[in-house]
């Protein structure tokens, strides 16, 4: 059975996607709360230790991991952020973090696999020179590694499309069918191909394109999975649906217009943004989206509202926070 860390843990979403032929050797995050979340997930086995990263050391390090997986701190690479990038006090524990690698292949237990994950504004922080130093740190700890561009809205009817960093040692075998000469669609994007062009050609030569197969066509669509009668929240009253109509501009109240002549229930996701209104004035302004997924969840400590449906059906328009729910039996956000 393979084994595996997860650095970043929070509730071991890592951890839930591997499955149970995976094994978790340790797991870290230094939020006590997000701890508590993992065991409630996964039970009291020891395995967790909450602290922050920058004091994990190798003795705390149980094993020889295949996988050592780290999704570390988004907030300073991410658009809403204010740009600090690696140097940030957040997304610059990924150096902490890699210093724990490097003490596994200094005691002769690197991992088979690093895998680390963060927001795609990681390929264009600081220039592009944040993923050149993200790519500069497998290359120097003998990685050949390769990013993929993976949206969830491929799985699931909501935007959330994050830059993945996957290296393996030089000593493990690759199966050549996952490896591609050049590029694939859809998860080599034309900003991370941009961002790969612009790396050192030192950098360059332990870069992979990993081939990893497209999933099949998703049928559920954002409105297929909203929830009529939601218990963690209520459906505002016109009054405020009517104000949140107010906020938009005409190109977003055409939007509505259209989603009422569409002759089917239609669901949006609808922002708070600040914008500059006809006269150069700041303004807020209620931003709608008819895609059929929803957007990013955002929290306000990640600089952004909570997102806002709206449902249109014909001329009856109504407006809700995004719900809540316990598991994915429940109808939906």
């Amino acid at each position: 059975m393979a084994s595996f860390y997860e650095f970043f843990a929070g509730g071991g979403m890592a951890r839930a996607g591997l499955g149970p032929e995976w094994t978790c050797l340790f797991a870290n995050d230094f939020d006590a709360k997000k701890g508590f979340a993992y065991q409630a997930n996964w039970g009291t086995g020891g395995e967790l230790k909450i602290g922050d990263v920058r004091a994990i050391t190798t003795k705390d390090l149980p094993g020889r991991p295949d996988l050592v997986w780290g999704s570390f701190p988004c907030q300073d690479l991410s658009l809403a952020g204010v740009g600090a990038g690696l140097d940030g006090e957040r997304s610059g524990t990924f150096y902490p973090f890699w210093k724990a690698i490097n003490g596994l292949v200094e005691d002769g237990r690197a991992p088979s696999i690093v895998a680390v994950e963060n927001v795609c504004g990681a390929l264009t922080s600081h220039g592009g020179k944040d993923f050149e130093a993200i790519c500069q740190t497998f290359a120097k700890a003998g990685y050949r590694y390769g990013a993929l561009v993976i949206n969830a809205d491929l799985f699931v009817p909501q935007s959330r499309p994050r830059l993945f960093v996957v290296g393996v040692a030089k000593d493990v075998e690759i199966p050549p069918e996952l490896l591609s000469p050049e590029p694939l669609d859809p998860f080599h994007t034309r900003a991370l191909c941009r961002a790969v062009e612009a790396l050192p050609a030192e950098t360059r030569e332990l870069l992979v394109w990993w081939n990893v197969p497209t999933p099949s066509r998703r049928s559920e669509t954002f409105a297929d999975v909203i929830e009529e009668s939601p218990d963690s929240v209520s459906w505002h009253n016109q009054a405020e649906t009517k104000r949140l109509l107010d906020m938009m501009s005409a190109v977003n109240l055409a939007k509505v217009e259209a989603a009422k002549r569409a002759g089917r229930r239609m669901v949006g996701g609808v922002y708070r943004r600040t914008r500059l209104d006809e006269q150069g004035h700041k303004v807020q302004r209620a931003e709608v989206r008819f895609d059929e997924v929803a957007g990013c969840l955002r929290t306000p400590a990640g600089g952004s509202s909570r997102q806002i449906i709206l449902v249109v059906e014909g001329y009856r328009v109504r407006s809700r926070l995004i719900s809540a729910r316990g598991d994915r039996e429940a109808d939906g956000p």
